[in-house]
């Protein structure tokens, strides 16, 4: 098998509006496509699409699951936009030798990871 580049990373959620509000509100998403009658949301990231879903009873959010990481422009900034919108954080700011990053949660719990590469990281290379 040889994978080409990942086709998108789902979000499962219980509440489309309340998911909807967090993910288009207070991330700033724009949203690229709805479908199966609203119970699945796409959000163009980039190249990338970011999906949230409510589709199955048994595809349920978790806090221990796949975690999406957001590379934001302003990483100083982005944490006071959600700090100022009680967004609740499961790890707060830290840096890596290569980038900076926090982990906030969605309505539903599910970690989200907000992060910066270094500038003299941007290609990811990490010394």
């Amino acid at each position: 098998m040889k994978i080409k580049k990942i086709g998108f990373v789902a979000i499962p959620i219980t509440d489309i509006p309340r998911a909807r509000k967090f993910y288009e509100d207070v991330l700033g998403l724009k949203v690229s496509e709805e479908m199966m009658g609203g119970k699945w949301i796409e959000y163009a990231v980039g190249d990338n699409t970011l999906a949230i879903a409510n589709v199955s009873d048994s595809w349920t959010p978790s806090d221990q699951g796949t975690g999406a990481a957001l590379e934001v422009e302003d990483f100083d900034a982005a944490i006071r936009e959600l700090k100022d919108q009680d967004v609740p954080f499961a790890a707060e700011p830290f840096e890596t030798p290569c980038c900076h990053m926090a982990i906030v949660q969605d309505p539903d719990g599910n970690k989200l990871i907000i992060h910066k590469l270094k500038l003299d990281n941007e290609k990811g290379i990490c010394k």
